[in-house]
């Protein structure tokens, strides 16, 4: 494929997986028998977004010391890392409901009672989480333009794009650990 195609494949995968992602939490319905086997999937998710930040890091850290091969192999795997938290959160999503921060007795609906218990460590988890989702929409395409460019050679352009590429990944990573933290509670 030449460089217009690849392009191509980038935009639409940035418009598709932020889609399919916000039609499966959004649904009515869900797949039918899932909810028990992929009740471990949150916890995963949680693991998965602990080991790509610790990962990140570690590339950054690789590249400052000028190691290009152990560079290239962090970012591999942090990329690689987030295609499987993508399926295992799309797995999750499209079979069970989404769970409610502060839904104490776990019957879905955040009673008035609840919601006073929980007191304003919801709106914090609302903003950490809304953050959170934002930004993993937004910095799908700027991954993959990244990853585009340092696998052809474009080290110029690889540079420019993950200057403030690389922070927001690292954020969404390290802020999917703390949602995780706060609503693993209520799961």
């Amino acid at each position: 494929m030449n460089s217009k195609n690849y392009k191509l494949v980038i935009i639409i995968a940035s418009v598709a997986i932020p889609l399919a992602v916000a039609i499966l939490l959004f649904a009515p319905n869900k797949v039918e028998g899932g909810s028990s086997w992929a009740s471990f999937l949150p916890h995963l998710n949680g693991i998965i977004n602990s080991a790509t930040s610790i990962i990140l890091i570690a590339g950054l850290v690789f590249i400052k010391k000028e190691n290009k091969e152990w560079h290239k192999t962090a970012m591999i795997t942090a990329f690689s890392l987030g295609c499987i938290f993508l399926v295992s959160y799309i797995a999750y999503h499209a079979t069970s409901p989404s769970t409610v921060f502060g839904d104490i007795n776990h019957d879905g609906i955040l009673s008035d009672q609840e919601a006073e218990l929980i007191g304003s460590s919801r709106s914090l988890y609302l903003i950490i989480l809304l953050s959170h989702i934002v930004l993993a929409a937004v910095v799908v395409p700027f991954v993959l333009f990244a990853f585009y460019y340092a696998l052809t050679g474009k080290f110029d352009r690889h540079k420019k794009i993950v200057k403030f590429t690389f922070p927001i990944w690292l954020y969404v990573s390290i802020s999917g650990v703390l949602v995780y933290l706060m609503i693993s509670q209520y799961y």
